[in-house]
């Protein structure tokens, strides 16, 4: 039941006890207006937990970052929402920090994923992929395909309110596409690189389109990384058992190694497993080629990851843990130790903060 109709339920209570108790049902009537309001112009009613160990936190794609002048980590994901913590310990939220324009093609209320910070030329930018379910652009084999897009809003502070900048749309309409994540390249130019959706293309892609300097928007089109079907590791069975590559590309993110080696880590599927590869670029720059190691990198079921510094200078890998419960996704964020030192990213045991 949704905290409206929860509201609606407990007016038409209050009314009745108004009859019964006349100051009661007027006190109690007024706080549900108050409420009745907040709702209205578009504010959850969200309780702000405290002391939350960050493995009791349901959250997918979980993304850190390690804010130097607030001393505080700040953690979203898919969802949308605002975690902060002092110690990676204990998480205080969750938060809402988006302002869209309800009259925007996002909608008045879109589905928010893989949302992540980026600091840069001293702002914070919210990079998120939004959906607005109302929006239908294609149905391919079978699949109803909503309008689905990665973007980028902008706050002067970590806390938000992230509000949305110059360009309406920084990705074509007529594609889906998600996870959008931020790189500056070798040239020192700012980089989207996203996943267009397998559900279109049927062999999902990593791309790469370059962003006007402040972030605001989009230069030219979008280019190819890589496919799906690229990588030696990702793997599905068709309905007859033929083994065939895998079709999803999933969570990109970028690093450079001890060498000044440009990586990517992604995420994708190895049958039922949702797993977690690693490629290299052979050019040291975005354009490739990449190469992707014969393996997954991170255990069974962990994967969608990002990379962090704390504030101490120790590298770690945030991911989410997949397991399937009653016949929903259940995702836990997690923490890897990382060594960056070699000329591979290697994933160490978990980090317990």
């Amino acid at each position: 039941m949704t905290i409206n109709c929860l509201i609606s339920n407990w007016s038409i209570m209050f009314l009745k006890l108004g009859y019964v108790f006349p100051r009661l049902g007027i006190t109690l009537l007024l706080l549900i207006s108050v409420f009745n309001t907040a709702s209205c112009m578009g504010q959850d009613l969200l309780v702000i937990r405290k002391n939350i160990p960050l493995d009791s936190i349901r959250l997918s794609d979980p993304s850190i970052i390690a804010d130097t002048e607030s001393e505080m980590y700040y953690m979203t994901g898919t969802g949308g929402k605002l975690w902060k913590s002092k110690n990676l310990q204990l998480w205080e939220g969750p938060y809402n920090v988006v302002k869209i324009n309800p009259k925007s093609w996002m909608g008045p209320e879109p589905m928010i994923w893989a949302a992540e910070l980026h600091y840069y030329q001293e702002r914070y930018y919210y990079f998120a992929t939004f959906t607005n379910k109302a929006v239908k652009i294609d149905t391919v084999a079978g699949n109803i395909i909503e309008r689905r897009a990665s973007h980028v809003l902008v706050s002067d502070r970590p806390e938000g309110p992230y509000l949305p900048m110059q360009d309406e749309t920084y990705l074509p309409a007529d594609q889906p596409t998600l996870d959008g994540t931020f790189w500056i390249d070798s040239d020192g130019k700012p980089y989207m690189v996203y996943c267009y959706e397998w559900l279109q293309n049927l062999n999902g892609t990593i791309e790469k389109i370059e962003l006007k300097p402040d972030l605001s928007g989009t230069l030219g089109e979008g280019e190819l990384m890589f496919k799906a079907s690229d990588s030696p590791w990702s793997r599905e069975k068709d309905k007859d058992g033929k083994v065939r590559p895998n079709k999803v590309t999933d969570g990109p993110f970028l690093f450079r190694t001890g060498t000044n080696r440009l990586g990517m880590i992604w995420t994708s599927w190895q049958y039922d497993v949702y797993v977690q590869g690693v490629a290299y670029s052979e050019s040291g720059n975005l354009s490739g080629p990449w190469i992707h190691e014969k393996e997954p990198i991170t255990p069974a079921n962990f994967g969608h990851g990002m990379l962090f510094k704390t504030l101490q200078g120790k590298w770690l890998m945030a991911v989410h843990s997949h397991e399937v419960v009653k016949g929903k996704y259940h995702r836990v964020p997690h923490l890897f130790e990382v060594d960056l030192r070699g000329d591979k990213l290697a994933v160490g045991k978990p980090f317990l903060p």
